[in-house]
């Protein structure tokens, strides 16, 4: 089963939170399947998804996405599903 790439292309509403998806480091994962995560969870090309990958790597967690709370939420869980350690901060 392929999994649905979640996009929302809508601004914030006035009054919505502005939230952000944090994917931490870990040494267990490949960078090939980190990068392949971005793209197929979050919709990032394959550039975005090397740099923010490079940018977990050294800094041990980075924001990969912002946007509505809802969405990023099951975007966390699908990355956690691949054994990605993430959470979303609000």
């Amino acid at each position: 089963m392929k999994e649905k790439t979640l996009h929302d292309n809508k601004k914030l509403r006035k009054g919505e939170a502005h939230c952000s998806l944090i994917l931490f480091n870990d040494e267990i994962n490949t960078f090939d399947h980190v990068i392949k995560s971005l793209v197929e969870v979050c919709g990032h090309d394959s550039i975005q998804a090397e740099q923010c990958a490079i940018m977990v790597h050294y800094k041990g967690s980075y924001e990969v996405k912002t946007g509505r709370e809802k969405i990023l939420t099951s975007m966390s869980n699908s990355l956690n599903l691949r054994g990605l350690r993430s959470t979303v901060k609000a």
